[in-house]
């Protein structure tokens, strides 16, 4: 079996031609979420629904499967190159314009009070891990829960349902890596 990072390379292709999500949305006659759904690998579209979207870049669908990516020579980034692909009370900044055609994924988090990434647990294929930097992260991996603070970490295989939320008054933040990228 082939494994496709499909949302990675629509987020890639979209950002080649500098689309936002609420425009390729308008474009291909979707929902702003489909697209996010999409890219987040969350949601996969029919093979009529995929046509849809790429229609409103415009690519075709040999051309957008045909289409290798060029991992950029940049080796440092600055805090402010960091590229957002979260949303609302969960920030995840990524290291790099795009994970596709990466095999690993650097994001630096930051979760707002109260946040979290939902009450269904994520599980994907994987590994990933984090450690804190500041605030209290609470962490639950196959029904075990740990609360963690500054310094504290986690690692753990992907396929274990998980979930990540913020406990206390302040934001908190985290360095993470997952491989293969996920978000």
């Amino acid at each position: 079996m082939v494994e496709e990072d499909l949302g990675g390379r629509l987020r890639y292709v979209r950002q080649l031609h500098k689309l936002s999500q609420r425009e390729l949305a308008r474009r291909a006659g979707v929902t702003n979420s489909t697209i996010s759904l999409i890219e987040s690998n969350t949601s996969n579209p029919s093979v009529g629904a995929l046509k849809r979207i790429l229609d409103g870049i415009p690519i075709s669908m040999a051309d957008f499967f045909g289409l290798a990516p060029t991992l950029p020579k940049k080796a440092f980034y600055r805090e402010d190159e960091l590229t957002e692909i979260g949303k609302g009370a969960v920030s995840y900044r990524q290291v790099g314009e795009s994970a596709f055609g990466r095999a690993l994924q650097i994001l630096k988090e930051c979760y707002q009070p109260g946040a979290d990434t939902g009450i269904i647990p994520l599980v994907h294929d994987g590994e990933e891990g984090g450690i804190i930097l500041s605030g209290r992260l609470e962490v639950t991996v196959d029904g075990e829960r740990r609360l963690l603070g500054p310094g504290d970490a986690y690692y753990f295989e992907s396929r274990r349902p998980h979930r990540f939320r913020c406990v206390g008054p302040v934001p908190c933040e985290v360095v993470s890596a997952c491989t293969p990228p996920t978000f």
